[in-house]
């Protein structure tokens, strides 16, 4: 017989929405930030700060909902859950580190800091208060990275020996901004601005680095700051990843090209989701992040390849990582670790840049520490030492639970 006694348990009420405030609403602000904190649930944008008149226009028209504020000091009263830092780069350490002090969470867009032994200092703090520190490294949930990364944890590769990887573009002439500037305090130039999406992912896919070498060079009439860079990391295990970033490239090359012992990935083209969000389109539309069938890349050998479906890009789950984290449910979908050790690599880079020279990485380097020898990429005689982060994916000790990527 059914249970026909009524259900007066109270139902348990939803949380209430995480109040967030974005510092600056420019680029980073307006296409990715913004759009993508509106469409995650539980989070609420609560506050926006920008100086400029027409930006708190464009702000106040999109987001009326939004507390408009023209210094960052104004938000640390507000009681915020959550803080994004979307400014230019050498604003990122101060405001971050002055959120950390008012006792509020922050999210940084990359890069986090100029150096590795900055960014280091603010996880410190970060953690010394208990607060969330996190950094947008939103390329890691590209479509066609997801796919790699998909077939590297199967093993549809074969061990994989090299990963090339491009975010190259053809604009001949210089466009200004504070990206364009040579000062080193600003953090400009494609090393840092692409570099640091491309490190991010040869480390979360191949796991850590023990030599560097790099090439950074400015091609175009006026240039200030590099405008060309390549990238060599030799992995612990052997692994190459070859890293190309270009404002001055008339012809683009791949943009994935894996070798495995057993198979290739070759992709063109970069994912899609920043042009949809240029153009207005969110997370919630239908078929976001798809990619068409024309634009797949092939998986195979020379003599045997098809076609291989591309997984859907997916911006959307890094700030519903980071609701998760917030809310006690999960780690952050990004953590300071790694992006103090993307950063040990960089300046690896610049230096391998300036000296023309192969660096290799101390033990444990995450705060700029390299060795003052010079060490040949291809040398048998590797030194074992290796910037650290997360096990990589496709490594045995790596579960999917861990795999932000997929």
């Amino acid at each position: 017989m059914a249970n026909t006694t009524p259900d007066t348990s109270t139902p348990t009420a939803a949380p209430a929405p995480l109040r967030v405030g974005l510092i600056g609403y420019g680029l980073a602000g307006v296409v990715f930030h913004a759009p993508l904190i509106t469409t995650t649930p539980g989070l609420h944008l609560a506050a926006i700060v920008t100086a400029d008149p027409d930006r708190r226009a464009q702000a106040a028209a999109r987001h009326p909902q939004a507390h408009l504020l023209g210094n960052a000091d104004e938000l640390w009263p507000l009681g915020l859950d959550l803080v994004v830092v979307a400014t230019p780069n050498r604003t990122h350490i101060p405001l971050a580190t002055a959120a950390l002090r008012a006792g509020v969470p922050v999210v940084v867009d990359k890069p986090l800091a100029a150096t590795a032994a900055e960014g280091a200092a603010l996880a410190e703090l970060a953690e010394s208060r208990d607060l969330l520190l996190s950094v947008f490294q939103n390329r890691r949930w590209d479509g066609d990275f997801r796919t790699v990364s998909e077939l590297v944890r199967a093993g549809r590769l074969g061990r994989v020996h090299r990963f090339e990887s491009r975010f190259e573009r053809w604009r001949p002439q210089l466009k200004g901004g504070w990206r364009e500037l040579g000062d080193p305090a600003e953090v400009g130039g494609v090393l840092y601005d692409l570099g640091s999406h491309l490190v991010d992912q040869a480390l979360t896919l191949l796991g850590p680095v023990s030599h560097v070498y790099a090439e950074a060079d400015l091609r175009r009439v006026g240039a200030q700051a590099d405008d060309d860079a390549f990238i060599a990391l030799t992995h612990a295990d052997g692994a190459r990843s070859h890293l190309w970033m270009s404002a001055a490239a008339a012809d683009l090359g791949p943009r994935f090209r894996v070798l495995g012992s057993q198979a290739s990935y070759t992709s063109w083209g970069l994912d899609g989701q920043e042009d949809a969000l240029r153009a207005g389109r969110t997370p919630v539309d239908e078929d976001w992040g798809r990619t068409p069938a024309e634009r797949y890349g092939r998986l195979g050998t020379v003599d045997d390849s098809v076609a291989h479906p591309t997984l859907p890009g997916a911006y959307q789950r890094y700030y519903q990582g980071i609701a998760a984290a917030l809310h006690g449910q999960a780690a952050a979908p990004v953590e300071p670790r790694d992006a103090v050790a993307a950063l040990t690599v960089l300046e690896a880079a610049r230096r391998s840049a300036a000296e023309g020279r192969t660096v290799a990485l101390q033990p444990g380097a995450h705060a700029g520490g390299f060795s003052s020898d010079p060490a040949p990429t291809g040398s048998a005689n590797r030194s074992p030492h290796t910037v650290g982060v997360r096990a990589p994916i496709g490594s045995a000790q790596r579960s999917d639970a861990q795999h932000p990527a997929l």
